[in-house]
């Protein structure tokens, strides 16, 4: 059996981040053509990354499992990913993008042509990582806004937690993402709602009793209600927490 290599580990955790647990099979367009450019068959492909579904405490706290053989190449693959979600997920995304797997239009929303030489590196890079994050936070949600349901992929936010310029090592750490609207979404980073400990949506005293009617259905609504949660990737404790008492406006 030909052996994995650290990099199609890092590729092949990269794509369990980004593909919801209901689509990795031998058959998925995506892991065809991952399992390609590796020189693998796509059910050894997905079988890995079903090794790593094992080791996700959110599919294993749902009753869900994956193959349970996890090798230790694999576990450490999983370790060093949540050490260093920028380093590893950028690996991922530039072995994705440099074998056209994702294309430019994908990940670069700006004129490149503006740029040049390691200013332009910056930029795809970053775009690369905002991909990443979106990617890995909808497909845990199955592409559904956590608090409305909403699955209108074009008004979906990949929601941080703990904002991006606060946190540089969780910036790009699904556990550290909502999939919300827009509109919740800009709430939410505005601290007129956040989700408690108990996973239920709290409404800020500001929007409690709002003269505008929309405000009241779409947001005010939601106080006291459970979020949907996602079926990897739990958004953490410890990051919930930073938002009720850092930027939730009680």
């Amino acid at each position: 059996m030909k052996k994995w290599s650290k990099q199609e580990l890092v590729v092949a955790f990269h794509l369990y981040c980004q593909m919801p647990f209901g689509k990795i099979h031998s058959r998925n367009p995506l892991i065809i053509k991952v399992a390609k450019q590796l020189d693998r068959t796509p059910s050894s492909v997905a079988m890995k990354m079903l090794n790593f579904a094992s080791l996700d405490p959110m599919i294993i706290n749902s009753g869900r499992h994956g193959l349970g053989n996890a090798s230790k190449a694999d576990r450490e693959v999983w370790q060093e990913f949540h050490q260093d979600w920028e380093k590893f997920a950028l690996r991922g995304q530039m072995f994705l993008k440099s074998s056209k797997i994702i294309t430019s239009t994908e990940t670069d929303k700006i004129n490149l042509e503006d740029f040049s030489g390691e200013t332009k590196k910056s930029v795809v890079q970053i775009r690369l990582k905002q991909s990443f994050f979106r990617k890995a936070v909808l497909s845990s949600y199955k592409g559904k806004c956590c608090m409305t349901g909403l699955s209108v992929q074009r008004l979906l936010v990949a929601s941080h937690i703990i904002p991006w310029s606060k946190d540089k090592v969780n910036r790009l750490n699904p556990s550290n993402g909502l999939c919300l609207s827009a509109l919740h979404d800009k709430a939410f980073d505005q601290g007129l709602i956040t989700v408690s400990p108990d996973w239920k949506i709290k409404v800020s005293k500001y929007l409690k009793e709002p003269s505008d009617k929309f405000c009241r259905s779409a947001i005010s609504s939601l106080s006291g209600k459970k979020i949907m949660l996602p079926e990897k990737f739990s958004p953490s404790m410890e990051f919930l927490d930073y938002h009720n008492k850092n930027i939730y406006l009680s």
